[in-house]
């Protein structure tokens, strides 16, 4: 799923192009409506032509609502920004595209609107010149230039095209096992409560699981999820995101909060960041200055420290330490944008390095080597980027792949397994040539997900069965057989699964029958317990039971199967294998005569047994005798 944000300035026709293209107008708001301006986040969905539905974020241009138009543009995948054909560039136009190129979206295509307003060719040329000029050395200096109309319709199946091949090239949002949701709406609806809304990135999130709403620390649950306005189960990240909480109420949780699983991030009121000033700043930035930080849909005061220089002139770069007023849930590579307060203005924006450092001297020159380091990543970093480009794979190969020095590497695979970040699948002693299995941990966790969704869903399917067989398990997951093993293993040890006789299930996990279904078992049970050496073969136990009920007492060990036609009860086979043992601890050999006079039976279940034990390996055919095999 993709997540389209539209920008441009005021009264380019934004929220009307959105409704040409979706069907939707995206302004909610009364007054919005009435003054025909888009003032708050508005939101609406689309097909594209190769049948992928998209959401569509339409921010405000005004100047006096662009920090609304910052809560909304930070979790896209591409910018669809927005040119009136009959005004050209304009100062929000600007303004929006210095933002987009500091947040750094990967792509957008730009729309030429109000072509049906523009007099003659002569006009519409000087304008995609002028737009050419303004995008280039931005992150839309490539981006398709689309004239089109919202009145007339022109040219829309072009900018529709030209928005999926763009989509096209953006790979799906990576599924980190720790979910954000960064809330930019919150209200609630008669009958069911709280709901907020966001771009869901880093994790899933699925109905009935716990979350908590940061930074307040709030608990709750989730009660239902819709993405594009439909109604799910889970939530994938890069998806357009509703979440109907229990638990909470609707004025307790603000825009700017996150939503995430409880325990995965630490709000943080202190943050160490690159930051470039605009080329265009009115004035330069000096240390101490009170900015607006705007940080996913959070907007909050903040305190500058200029690192390493007392002030930075419009177009420099440098390292800032933002003293917040109020914390904030961010995560080393996230985007941000600082404004001035009053007069407001936009003055640049960057990348957050750590988000929860100490406070350091301003002029430590090793301060700056380390924050220079970790701007370009850790050894623990670059090793982290290569488990997750390999998936799971051995420590030789991961580190061989990182090109790190070994006493680096070695020193980098203590840390992410110390703190969680990678998970060993096997033992052995840890160094960086070791060929032991080892999976990054949001990996790890989106497969022990899928076992667990595979266990579960056999469950539901074949309540007859006490769980699913191994390898149709190892099936299922798609996984190499060294990769499969070691993993359930991992899950059996840590009480993840559990398995009985090669059958995997989940914990705790017991058969249940019918009044009807255990009626049958003990009529079958009484035959057996009659002639118990005997007993009905397997097609008559399989057409009293059924196949599937048949199977479930196999699973259950209540029967044991020896042969294509022969099965005993449990109890009957065991008295017959402890009969087999004492016969051997006094005789060398062992006949089927022998065996089948015994037990008062006939040659076919004599045979079937012992050909039985052969196939074990506890007995050892020589012509017409056994002996036991040592």
């Amino acid at each position: 799923m993709h997540v389209i944000g539209t920008a441009g300035h005021v009264d380019h026709g934004k929220s009307t192009l959105v409704a040409a293209l979706t069907g939707t107008h995206p302004d909610r708001l009364k007054e919005e409506q009435e003054r025909e301006m888009t003032i708050d986040l508005g939101f609406a969905w689309m097909t594209l032509p190769g049948g992928e539905s998209v959401g569509i974020v339409d921010v405000p241009g005004h100047r006096d609502f662009i920090e609304n138009m910052l809560a909304g543009v930070g979790g896209i995948d591409a910018a669809l920004l927005v040119v009136a054909a009959d005004e050209g560039i304009m100062p929000q136009t600007r303004e929006h595209l210095a933002i987009l190129d500091l947040l750094q979206i990967p792509t957008g295509v730009i729309a030429l609107t109000k072509t049906d307003l523009v007099p003659d060719d002569d006009w519409l040329e000087l304008v995609l010149a002028e737009v050419r000029g303004v995008i280039q050395g931005t992150v839309l200096a490539r981006a398709p230039i689309i004239p089109v109309s919202a009145r007339t319709g022109q040219g829309l199946p072009d900018l529709m095209a030209a928005l999926q091949a763009c989509l096209a090239e953006r790979p799906p949002r990576p599924d980190l096992a720790r979910p954000r949701l960064p809330i930019d709406r919150v209200f609630t609806i008669a009958g069911f409560g709280t709901v907020v809304t966001g771009t869901l990135i880093d994790g899933s999130l699925r109905v009935g699981e716990e979350i908590e709403i940061l930074p307040g620390g709030l608990r709750g649950r989730i009660r239902g999820l819709q993405t594009h306005r439909q109604k799910e189960q889970i939530a994938l990240p890069g998806s357009r995101t509703a979440v109907n909480i229990s638990g909470l109420d609707v004025h307790q949780i603000r825009r700017g909060d996150v939503l995430t699983h409880v325990g995965k991030y630490r709000p943080t009121r202190l943050l160490d960041v690159h930051f470039k000033l605009l080329p265009d700043s009115s004035a330069a930035l000096s240390h101490n200055s009170q900015v607006k930080l705007f940080l996913g849909s959070a907007e909050v005061m903040a305190r500058v420290r200029l690192l390493g220089t007392e002030v930075l002139s419009p177009g420099q770069e440098g390292w800032l330490q933002l003293d917040l007023h109020e914390p904030v849930v961010t995560v080393r590579g996230d985007h941000y944008i600082l404004r001035r307060p009053s007069p407001s203005e936009t003055l640049g924006g960057g990348v957050v390095i750590d988000p929860s450092p100490t406070r350091h001297r301003r002029f430590d020159s090793s301060v700056l080597a380390a924050l220079e380091a970790l701007r370009h990543g850790t050894p623990s970093d670059v090793l982290l980027q290569a488990f997750m480009a390999l998936g799971i794979t051995s420590l030789q190969h991961a580190c061989a792949q990182s090109h790190l020095p070994n006493d680096q590497a070695m020193a980098a695979l203590r840390e992410l397994i110390e703190t969680g970040q990678l998970h060993l699948l096997e033992e052995g002693p840890l160094h960086p040539q070791a060929d032991l299995l080892a999976a990054p941990a949001p990996l790890w966790e989106a497969l022990t997900r899928r076992a667990l969704d595979e266990v579960e869903a056999f469950h539901h399917t074949s309540p007859l069965r006490r769980g699913i067989p191994r390898e149709a398990l190892k099936s299922r997951l798609k996984l190499p057989a060294r990769v499969f093993h070691a993993a359930l293993k991992s899950w059996l040890t840590r009480g993840i699964l559990e398995e009985h006789t090669g059958l995997v299930h989940r914990p705790g996990y017991t058969l249940t029958f019918t009044p009807q279904q255990q009626a049958a078992i003990d009529r079958l049970m009484a035959e057996f317990s009659s002639a118990p050496f005997s007993p009905p073969s397997v097609k008559q136990a399989q057409a009293q039971l059924g196949n599937e009920l048949y199977q479930a007492l196999l699973d259950l060990g209540r029967l044991v199967q020896v042969s294509a036609e022969v099965v005993f009860r449990r109890e009957d086979y065991e008295a017959m294998l402890h009969w087999v043992q004492n016969h051997f601890e006094k005789e060398p050999t062992l006949t089927v005569g022998q065996f089948r006079d015994h037990f008062n039976t006939s040659r076919k279940y004599a045979l079937g047994f012992l050909e039985h034990l052969d196939t074990l390996g506890i007995t050892l055919r020589e012509g017409d005798f056994r002996r036991p095999k040592r």
